[in-house]
């Protein structure tokens, strides 16, 4: 080797010895790229043949520091991941910094690497933790609702804007091509009559599964059935083989831009998906939790299609459980996410994903608090009668009742059924398909309701 001329093995060496904080030692260098000892000697001794390294110590004390002929030859990795100057972007931590750049480095250059049953099985609940213990308190005690209610209040009371929100960026994510505002005229407008083009199928399978999540997840809890139908709604009318929608991936998959090749073992997946599901319900911080199943999903690529998106919804499970602030993914770049899980796919490490979390769910706070907060002071009638409010429109939309007879079917005390009944019309003028959930009423029940006139 020359000193003008480096091998792509050497490249991601100086790489991540030039973005380490300080002098690295070796056994950090080892663990990192996770070549074997002999092998990573023998780059240090030609690199430092080439005065690219220079020796710090010796013995058990030797670390290594890249000279100014490496970042010569390498340019400033820094400058290349420093953070964007515009405000309110995503920076990547000094932690991360080191990943980001071995991640950069060429696809050829990378070890192609596959699942790591440890990357699960290692993970006790409550002792061990992906995220930071500080900082998932930070975020509990940031995003949890103060009021004692049922699971998925929360969830319901920004629903009609959370479902533009996760619905449109977790589609922007896959590439889809509409716009916030087209995501919020198609919702409001619902399915309409005629062929549907593949981006405006991706955003109504979005709402439809989140509006199943809102409602399934605080009946049913955590479960790999839940999982599993959560992904056959978001890939409803878009794979070709239906054997692929809504069961366990039989077949091989590839992963874009990444060395990394997933398990293709059903039975594998099988037992690791409901570990998963087993260990995140065993969380008791739910933002940890949160943290973990969206990183694990994703990493153990149980379907043939939609892991991605499956898991982005499905890292909203615990927030919903606990009434915690929901989680968007709104504001980040498509390569900073791609580049978050790159390192846990390939090097089976947190900490870029890290920095996306909480850059994202801090966001997802501040929004959906400010909102929260701008809603009216609740109702005493709508409070008093939530239940039965809930069981007129059911009577009405689900059974074809008369409200006037419907009203008689539930417990109201004489002086309130007159409230109680403006209070339905109101809410039976403006249901439609895009916020039937709230009263657990199908989207397909719904809209026929509505075009038989809205019949009460």
């Amino acid at each position: 080797m020359t000193s003008t001329r480096l091998l792509p093995r050497h490249t991601a060496l100086l790489r991540w010895v030039i973005t380490a904080a300080q002098a690295i030692q070796p056994g950090e260098l080892e663990a990192a790229l996770k070549i074997s000892r002999p092998t990573l000697n023998r780059d240090l001794r030609e690199l430092l043949g080439a005065g690219f390294l220079e020796k710090i110590g010796d013995g058990r004390s030797t670390r290594y520091a890249a000279t100014d002929a490496a970042k010569a030859a390498l340019g400033d990795p820094l400058s290349a991941t420093s953070p964007p100057s515009r405000t309110g972007q995503l920076q990547w931590s000094a932690a991360s910094l080191p990943l980001v750049q071995l991640l950069q480095a060429p696809l050829g250059t990378r070890t192609p690497v596959g699942y790591d049953n440890r990357f699960v099985d290692d993970y006790i609940p409550n002792q061990s933790s992906l995220l930071p213990p500080a900082l998932a308190a930070d975020l509990f005690h940031a995003g949890r609702s103060p009021d004692q209610q049922p699971a998925g209040t929360y969830a319901r009371e920004v629903l009609e804007q959370l479902l533009i929100d996760l619905s449109w960026s977790s589609s922007h994510l896959e590439g889809n091509n509409k716009s916030l505002l087209d995501t919020r005229t198609l919702f409001e407008r619902g399915e309409q009559a005629g062929p549907l083009d593949k981006d405006s199928l991706m955003l109504l399978n979005h709402k439809e599964a989140i509006e199943f999540m809102v409602n399934a997840v605080p009946s049913e809890g955590i479960t790999v059935p839940v999982i599993v139908d959560l992904q056959a709604k978001l890939m409803k009318d878009l794979l070709k083989d239906s054997r692929d929608i809504g069961s366990i991936r039989r077949r091989v998959v590839n992963i874009d831009g990444s060395v990394y090749v997933p398990s293709n073992m059903p039975m594998l997946l099988e037992e690791k998906l409901a570990s998963v599901a087993s260990k995140t319900r065993q969380i008791r911080n739910p933002v940890e939790a949160a943290f973990f199943l969206w990183v694990n999903l994703a990493y153990l690529q149980p379907f043939a299609d939609g892991n991605k998106r499956t898991s982005r919804l499905c890292a909203n499970m615990p927030l919903m459980l606990y009434n915690c602030a929901p989680l968007s993914f709104l504001d980040v770049e498509r390569s900073d996410y791609a580049t978050a899980l790159l390192g846990v796919y390939e090097q089976r490490r947190v900490d870029a994903a890290v920095d996306l979390f909480e850059f994202i769910y801090r966001r997802s706070i501040q929004k959906y608090s400010v909102l929260r907060d701008s809603l009216a002071a609740p109702d005493p009638l709508r409070a008093k009668y939530r239940q039965s409010l809930n069981e007129l429109m059911q009577f009405v939309v689900v059974h074809g009742q008369q409200l006037a007879i419907a009203l008689s079917a539930v417990p109201v005390d004489a002086n309130d059924v007159a409230g109680l009944r403006e209070i339905a019309n109101t809410e039976l003028n403006h249901l439609e398909t895009y916020n039937c959930a709230r009263y657990n009423l199908a989207r397909v029940m719904t809209q026929a309701w509505i075009t038989a006139g809205r019949p009460r």
